[in-house]
């Protein structure tokens, strides 16, 4: 299948570029797509700070904080490469407890009622999994009520300790008030969105004797020559867009309106599978286009086997957990009324057509700051749209995310 963008849709795509520019209704951005071939089509569009022409524009190497589009990476890719490798030695299995790695798992309390002020719980009766972690079905969660939000904030916005970081960060998740880790439903039951892909990638540092930074730059970002990194470097950090703020439908420019991952690389003690990557969405798209090949039978070196790739677009979910996870994404007005979900070993799935937009099996998510990807295996495209702005679930970004991606497909060529 040879996937093209026409030249009317090509025009199309530069006309809505052009109308974001001088909107100004969302700081600098980035919009692309690519068949399995070959990139279609990449712009981008405002300044590295917010309406400041002496930042400098936004450009095609700009690099953005992925924050979850880290997971894609992680789960995809990382510990089920390694779960290969390393069965093969003994050293990890999927089926492995997660309490192997990290004895404080031996005791989950499941939480009643996470929006209760006091938390009341029960003894969990299953052992979590790294495969319930590669699902999300862990029962892990990110806390949503008021001052236990504060916990999500410490896990990722806390310094890092100098002694034991890891450790720090277990312990931010299972409280002092409870005598285990908190989960919210019997691991493998059911699906919550929460701190997996971070255990996850601990975990393989442990069995792979590496930093999850250096496993990824061996097995996948130079092979591809992406500039992507958990470390802020001196060059990393000079192509970076600022981040912008949002308050009462109006954009600042940033000024620590709100706190962020541990940016100093000399501080950075912890590598987080979760939030912890900043790479060029351009970068990201060549992963994409990757996957597409692999998939397709195309690829001249391929870096994972087509059973890897083939289990990104395979549900897993039962049907309580196809109902949470479109619960979960109710609440972002970039999926349609009424959809379907499910979510594989590494991102959430589509089991509908999208009217306009993308197909039933397209795999997708997204990052906390509002950087974008998706790749719709039956059209035969991928495609990234990103900006850096929060709070995160920003109406304008939504908004001018489906205009792209219908801009795109009413341009392509099948």
């Amino acid at each position: 299948m040879m996937t093209t963008l026409t030249h009317e849709g090509r025009r199309a795509l530069d006309e809505l570029v052009k109308k974001v520019i001088d909107e100004k209704a969302i700081p600098g951005f980035v919009f692309g797509a690519t068949s399995a071939n070959q990139e279609i089509y990449f712009k981008t569009g405002g300044t590295n700070v917010f309406d400041d022409p002496a930042s400098g524009q936004v450009k095609e190497d700009s690099v953005f904080w992925l924050c979850s589009q880290t997971k894609m990476v992680v789960h995809c890719f990382h510990p089920k490469l390694a779960a290969l490798k390393l069965t093969e030695e003994g050293k990890l299995s999927p089926e492995a407890p997660v309490s192997a790695y990290f004895p404080e798992f031996s005791h989950l309390c499941i939480v009643e009622d996470q929006m209760a002020p006091t938390w009341s719980y029960k003894p969990a009766e299953t052992v979590m999994t790294i495969d319930h972690l590669l699902h999300h079905t862990s029962g892990l969660f990110y806390p949503m009520r008021d001052i236990k939000f504060d916990q999500q904030l410490d896990a990722y916005a806390a310094p890092h300790s100098e002694t034991d970081a890891v450790s720090e960060f277990i312990s931010f998740i299972k409280r002092d008030d409870l005598p285990g880790i908190p989960v919210l439903f019997e691991p493998g039951t059911n699906f919550s969105y929460g701190f997996s892909s971070d255990i996850l990638g601990f975990i393989v540092e442990k069995a792979s004797g590496k930093s999850l930074e250096s496993y990824l730059q061996e097995t996948i970002f130079k092979p591809l020559g992406m500039t992507a990194s958990f470390y802020l470097t001196p060059d990393i950090e000079s192509r970076l867009v600022d981040m912008t703020y949002r308050r009462n439908g109006v954009m600042e420019r940033w000024a620590g309106q709100s706190r962020l991952y541990e940016e100093d690389p000399a501080k950075v003690r912890r590598l987080l599978g979760g939030v912890g990557l900043y790479g060029s969405l351009r970068d990201y798209l060549s992963l994409l286009r990757h996957i597409l090949q692999i998939r397709a039978g195309t690829a001249k070196n391929p870096l994972f086997s087509v059973d890897i790739i083939k289990s990104i677009f395979e549900p897993s979910l039962n049907e309580e957990g196809s109902k949470s996870i479109g619960q979960f994404l109710a609440h972002y007005p970039f999926t349609p009324p009424g959809s379907i979900l499910q979510w594989s070993n590494a991102l959430a799935l589509t089991m509908t057509d999208w009217p306009e937009r993308r197909r039933k099996g397209t795999a997708f998510w997204f990052g906390w700051a509002n950087t974008y990807h998706m790749i719709d295996p039956e059209t035969g495209v991928a495609a990234v749209f990103g900006t850096q702005i929060i709070p995160t679930a920003d109406q304008e970004v939504y908004r001018l995310y489906v205009e792209f991606e219908k801009t795109l497909y009413a341009g392509l060529s099948v």
